[in-house]
């Protein structure tokens, strides 16, 4: 075949967990596929908070595919399934030896930020032989290359949500962002000097805000001074304290107990109902939240209110986006986080994952939009079905399971997120039980995660927490 008629790769967006995993599954499909990582190296977005600890051990948070790929490669010991690893262990004991297997190596382009993903020769109206046409992907240095196929790991990471309580930035938001921290800073070590001795208010209510506020929390015991405020839109915390002894995930229950043990000491300050309208800088150098009358004063605000999809790369294909969440129209019911939590969300795979424009894929978690619940697991069924479809094999694309343990309360970020409903989130069970959820034959749900539950991702669901992509 000439070069001017070979068929160009499959291109995957992001060199993260799930982005590496379509890259397992398509080698070892013999597709063809380049991989495109916008950062300097693999998993770039985690590597900005590879000192939290995940509350998902290693036997949840390591794909099939890549496993095997990893052991036919040999000279990689497979960590201990049951401990805990750091966001740093997951990329140098399985993401980079992984990246360095034969089938991956030299498939990785690093520095490669995605601009723009169009159709040669076709804007979003033009139709007659559209889906003939290749895809173009252009990046950000002006440089571009064809694919027959884009696999969308981009994440969330590079969007977090606003501050501002109506979910459009509050007023001054921009002009303070040098005042505002993003999750997961590293409170203990490399940022230790922004928050000794200074008050910090920490905005969000999920796994990320809780992290960050035991990690304040032993910082205001070395260092006399450090103040900690915990903001939140909500009424009711139950959910970030989680299901203690009974979630299945022992750490993720214990980040609750301990973050409800330092606000009844008192040691965390909650301030609750808080919307934020403005951020406001005063006189002596400090930002100040308000929220109608009310005002909390603070050196530093932590940003831990989640993050959304940016479709932006992608507005010249047609895409199906539901209207609350951003994800896809059929995914939305499933994972609507009003009526699900991370271990109640249905099996789905390839077919709730298609958009109106062939061969385009989002998976992972901005395949999820808004909604917090997304399980890494999830995301390594999403990339098998996707690949197992792209390769022809429809049967096995549909022929998805998931697996995983209930695990107490799901906390999210929902109650200053979002969603308009605050009870949104919910409890992923009574007592911790294996889940099997299946896709009937002949439904088209495709789902199936090999391993059971992961860490949530697009909530960075952390200190134990998880931010894939």
């Amino acid at each position: 075949m000439s070069e001017e008629n070979a068929v160009p790769p499959v291109v995957v967006v992001g060199a993260g967990p799930v982005g590496l995993a379509a890259a397992a599954h398509l080698a070892e499909r013999g597709l063809d596929f380049v991989v495109l990582e916008a950062g300097p190296g693999i998993a770039a977005a985690i590597d900005e908070w590879r000192h939290v600890k995940l509350f998902s051990p290693w036997r949840y948070d390591i794909d099939a595919a890549a496993k095997r790929l990893l052991e036919q490669a040999g000279g990689w010991s497979e960590p201990d399934p049951g401990t805990l690893p750091t966001g740093g262990d997951l990329i140098d004991a399985y993401l980079e030896p992984l990246a360095k297997t034969p089938q991956l190596s030299g498939r990785i382009r690093f520095n490669a930020s995605v601009a723009a993903v169009t159709r040669v020769g076709f804007d979003r109206i033009r139709t007659a032989g559209r889906e003939q046409a290749p895809f173009l992907i252009r990046l950000d240095d002006g440089s571009e290359l064809l694919a027959s196929a884009v696999i969308d790991a981009a994440g969330t990471w590079r969007r977090p949500n606003v501050l501002g309580g109506s979910g459009i930035p509050a007023r001054g938001e921009s002009n303070l962002a040098g005042s505002i921290s993003r999750a997961l800073p590293d409170v203990l070590g490399r940022d230790r000097d922004r928050f000794a001795g200074r008050r910090t208010a920490v905005v969000g209510a999920g796994h990320s805000a809780a992290t960050t506020l035991l990690d304040l929390g032993e910082l205001a015991a070395q260092v006399p001074g450090t103040e900690i405020v915990w903001v939140v839109r909500g009424t009711d915390q139950a959910r970030t304290y989680g299901g203690g002894a009974a979630d299945e995930l022992p750490a993720r229950g214990a980040l609750g107990s301990r973050l409800k043990q330092l606000v009844q000491s008192g040691q965390v300050e909650l301030v609750s109902s808080f919307r934020i309208e403005a951020i406001e800088p005063t006189a002596d150098g400090r930002v100040q939240l308000a929220a109608g009358e009310r005002r909390v004063v603070a050196d530093t605000v932590v940003n831990s209110t989640g993050f959304r999809p940016d479709h932006a790369m992608v507005a010249e294909l047609r895409l199906d986006l539901d209207p609350i969440l951003g994800s896809t129209r059929a995914l939305a019911p499933l994972i609507d986080p009003n009526q699900h939590s991370c271990g109640t969300v249905p099996p789905h795979g390839v077919d709730e994952l298609a958009h109106p424009e062939p061969g385009y894929y989002a998976v992972g978690a901005k395949s999820y939009g808004r909604a917090p619940t997304f399980l890494l697991a999830t995301g390594y069924e999403q990339a098998r079905s996707v690949v197992a479809a792209l390769a022809g094999d429809w049967e096995a694309a549909r022929d998805v399971q998931l697996n995983l343990p209930e695990t107490g309360v799901c906390s999210s970020n929902l109650a200053y997120g979002d969603s308009a409903d605050e009870a949104a989130g919910g409890c992923c069970g009574p007592a911790p039980q294996a889940v099997e959820i299946a896709a009937p034959a002949g439904r088209g749900l495709a789902t199936g995660i090999s391993g059971g539950l992961l860490t949530m991702i697009d909530q960075p669901s952390t200190g134990q927490s998880s931010c894939c992509n």
